[in-house]
C-alpha cells in the first residue's frame, strides 16, 4: 500500500486535509501520523507505512489456503504478539508516546486505541476490514463481516471476545447487570472522526495532568476541527486560553459556550472567569 504524498504543508494543515474526506474514506493511519507530526515536526511517515506493509506481508505469507476470519485473527495475533512482541503499556499507561503511531510502531508498546489502530491497519491489508468499538472503559475492534459478532482486544494480545464476554466486562465496570437492549448502545462502532477524537482526548488529558497547556490546547483545537460544535470542547479551549493569558480568545469561547448551553452546570464557574477577565484580575 502506497503512503500518502506529503508536501510542505504543516502538520495541522495535513491533519485538516486528511479529515476533509467523507468519514469512510479517511485514512486513519495517515491522520494519526499527522497528529504525531505536531509532536515530531521532522517525522517522515513513509517508514511507518512500510512497517505496516511488512507486518501484513508476514501475516499473509503464513495464511493457509481457504482461510477464514478467525484464522486470520489467529495469524495476526501470532505475528504481532508472539513474534514482534507488541504489548499493552501497563507500566506507564499515560506516557504520551503511547498515543503516537510512530512511537507505537517503533517501541511496540501502546494503549488500547493505538494498538487497535495497528491491528486494524494490518487486518485491512490482508483483506479483513475492521472497525473500532468504543466500549466504555476500554477500546475494542471487530471485523465488519455480516453475522459475525466477535470482538478483538488488541491491548490484551488480540483476545477474541463474544457479546456475552463484553457484557460481563461491562457488568464489572458498572457494578450492575447490563440489559441486553442496552448492550448494543455500549458496543457501538466508532466512526473515523470519533476514533481520532478519542486519540486526541487522551493526549488532551495527559498534557493537562502534566501542566503542558500549549500541547493540551493543540489537542483541543484538533478535536474541534473534527467536531466544531462540541460545546464542552469550546469551553475547554476557552479555559486553556485563560490560563495561557489569551483573554480575548478565552472570552469569546466562554461566551459562546454559555450561549450554547445556557443551563450548564458549570455556568457559575465560567461566569466567574469572565468577570475576572473583565476586571483584569
Amino acid at each position: 500500500m502506497e503512503s500518502p504524498n506529503y508536501n510542505v504543508l504543516t502538520a495541522r494543515q495535513r491533519f485538516q486535509q486528511a479529515i476533509s474526506l467523507p468519514d469512510k474514506l479517511i485514512n486513519l493511519a495517515e491522520a494519526a501520523l499527522c497528529i504525531a507530526q505536531e509532536e515530531y515536526p521532522d517525522l517522515d511517515p513513509s517508514p511507518c507505512f512500510q512497517i505496516l506493509d511488512e507486518i501484513a506481508t508476514r501475516v499473509r505469507n503464513r495464511l493457509p489456503e481457504g482461510y477464514y476470519p478467525l484464522r486470520l485473527i489467529q495469524c495476526i495475533n501470532q505475528c504481532l504478539y508472539d513474534e514482534l512482541r507488541f504489548r499493552g503499556n501497563t507500566t506507564d499507561y499515560y506516557d504520551p508516546c503511547n498515543s503516537f503511531l510512530n512511537d507505537v510502531l517503533d517501541r511496540r508498546v501502546g494503549i488500547p486505541i493505538t494498538l487497535a489502530l495497528v491491528y486494524m491497519e494490518v487486518a485491512k491489508r490482508i483483506g479483513l476490514p475492521m472497525v473500532g468499538v468504543g466500549m466504555p472503559g476500554h477500546f475494542l475492534i471487530r471485523p465488519t463481516i455480516a453475522d459475525m459478532e466477535i470482538y478483538v482486544d488488541a491491548f490484551h494480545r488480540g483476545e477474541v471476545l463474544f457479546a456475552q464476554d463484553c457484557r460481563d466486562r461491562l457488568h464489572q465496570i458498572y457494578q450492575q447487570p447490563i440489559p441486553q437492549e442496552r448492550l448494543a448502545s455500549l458496543l457501538e462502532d466508532v466512526s473515523s472522526r470519533r476514533f481520532l477524537a478519542r486519540m486526541l482526548t487522551n493526549l488532551k488529558l495527559i498534557y493537562l495532568n502534566r501542566n503542558e497547556l500549549e500541547k493540551s490546547l493543540a489537542a483541543v483545537e484538533r478535536i474541534l476541527l473534527l467536531f466544531p460544535e462540541i460545546p464542552t470542547e469550546v469551553r475547554d479551549r476557552g479555559i486553556l486560553y485563560y490560563h495561557l493569558d489569551r483573554w480575548q480568545e478565552s472570552r469569546q469561547d466562554l461566551e459562546v459556550y454559555l450561549a450554547k448551553v445556557p443551563r450548564a452546570e458549570d455556568r457559575t464557574e465560567v461566569q466567574r472567569l469572565l468577570e475576572r477577565m473583565k476586571g483584569g484580575v
